[in-house]
């Protein structure tokens, strides 16, 4: 079988497996490529190609293992609860202050990459005080699944991490060149939050009236009073600084440990620190086990899909062929086209169907005009806000449920905001050398 037939066969039947249901990602990950490897005639020779792949993905996989622990510890240990608290209690009664800190809060319970999590906190905070103050729940829903959008391309939150595993990339040099698009999209947000808090200002009026204690504040847990607790509080704070700062020091030339090895020394001291027992760190650990497997497994499950694409040829044959039908003038601006496509074409297919079946051959293509498998990546990466809304992401059903709105209503309120955030963030990226 013709490399190029084959290779695009195999993205058409993973991409159709992963929608239909009838497999798993991880799994369809895996046989796909297995099967159309025999196919195009390669036998034994598949296994080291799936070494070499994994090979590849290690590195990443390794690092979200660890970073889906470490942040499921710090949120456990409550080290986000007192912003929480002073949040709600900042926001009043002004529908401003409270659309504002809404998305503020998400910003910050966003760092573990997790949308769930952030929906579960922030909901379970800010929409007794939406319900209080008349203002629209749909505004709570777009500003959580947009903040969340944009935070999600930490190297942590899956997006990233899926990119950089399809193109055999260090996860850290596809990340630190996006600070510049995620801070633009953040800032687009709370645009977006002091616009709708000023309109529902205008129409509800200030409260003056104390606000009630929120479901957030009544089941959280207490303030760090104690001397032991404040000391605990205190150096989880600084087990957070520290990852952020040993993440982002590279972007200044300063060295630090690699990130796998960064992230598997913040989860060793987060979970020393806050359960010093064996029994309880080994129920700890089982607690997230399910989230960070999840995401472990697929990376590595793609380490064999990408092994196997490069190894038997087919992404060099896909790319020949997609490059032969690109128009000369659309060449060298690969990776804009990229990142306008990333919207619908992570909105109709799932990350994984995107980024470990299509993005692989799509920076190919782009490597025959000159542009860096890395850019491709970022430029890939700018539809993410928009993905969200999508039907297939098991985390926006939740926050529709939570924020107790209809998926429709949801969609059609937050698709031209969620288009407008992208759209600053590749333009940002442009304009900073991103891609």
């Amino acid at each position: 079988m013709d490399p190029a037939l084959a290779g695009f066969l195999m993205v058409a039947a993973f991409t159709a497996l992963i929608l239909s249901g009838r497999l798993a990602p991880a799994p369809a990950l895996v046989l796909t490529p297995l099967v159309f490897g025999l196919l195009a005639g390669h036998g034994t020779d598949l296994g080291p190609m799936a070494v070499d792949g994994l090979r590849e993905v290690a590195p990443t996989g390794v690092m979200l293992l660890f970073a889906i622990l470490t942040f499921g510890i710090l949120t456990d240990a409550g080290l986000f609860d007192p912003l929480v608290r002073l949040i709600v209690r900042q926001a009043g009664g002004d529908p401003l202050k409270v659309s504002l800190g809404a998305a503020a809060l998400a910003a910050v319970i966003s760092l573990d990459g997790d949308g769930s999590t952030t929906y579960l906190i922030a909901c379970a905070a800010m929409l007794p005080l939406y319900r209080r103050l008349g203002m629209n729940p749909l505004h709570l829903a777009c500003l959580l699944m947009l903040v969340s959008g944009v935070m999600n391309l930490s190297p942590w939150g899956g997006p990233t991490g899926r990119a950089a595993a399809a193109l055999g990339l260090d996860v850290t040099a596809v990340f630190l060149p996006l600070l510049p698009a995620m801070g633009a999209g953040l800032l687009a947000v709370f645009a977006l939050a002091a616009g709708l808090g000023l309109h529902e200002r205008r129409r509800l009026g200030v409260l003056e009236s104390p606000v009630p204690e929120t479901d957030a504040e009544a089941g959280g847990e207490a303030a760090p009073d104690a001397p032991a607790s404040r000391l605990r509080f205190a150096l989880n704070l600084l087990i957070l600084v520290a990852l952020m700062a040993g993440l982002i020091a590279p972007a200044f030339g300063v060295k630090t440990l690699p990130l796998p090895v960064l992230m598997m020394t913040a989860f060793a001291l987060a979970l020393t620190l806050n359960h010093p027992r064996r029994a309880d760190q080994a129920e700890k650990i089982a607690a997230h086990a399910p989230a960070a497997l999840s995401v472990a497994s697929l990376i590595f499950a793609a380490g064999v899909l990408t092994g196997v694409l490069k190894g038997t040829g087919m992404v060099d044959a896909m790319s020949a062929a997609l490059v032969a039908a690109i128009p000369g003038a659309l060449g060298p601006h690969l990776a804009p086209a990229v990142a306008a496509a990333s919207l619908p074409g992570t909105f109709f297919l799932s990350n994984d169907a995107f980024y470990f079946g299509m993005l692989p051959v799509l920076a190919e293509a782009g490597a025959v005009h000159g542009i860096d498998p890395a850019a491709m990546a970022r430029a890939a990466l700018m539809g993410q806000p928009f993905h969200l809304l999508s039907p297939l992401v098991p985390s926006t059903w939740l926050l529709v449920g939570l924020a107790r709105v209809e998926m429709g209503a949801h969609q059609k309120f937050t698709a031209l905001p969620a288009a407008g955030v992208c759209l600053v963030m590749a333009l940002a990226a442009m304009a900073t050398g991103g891609f």
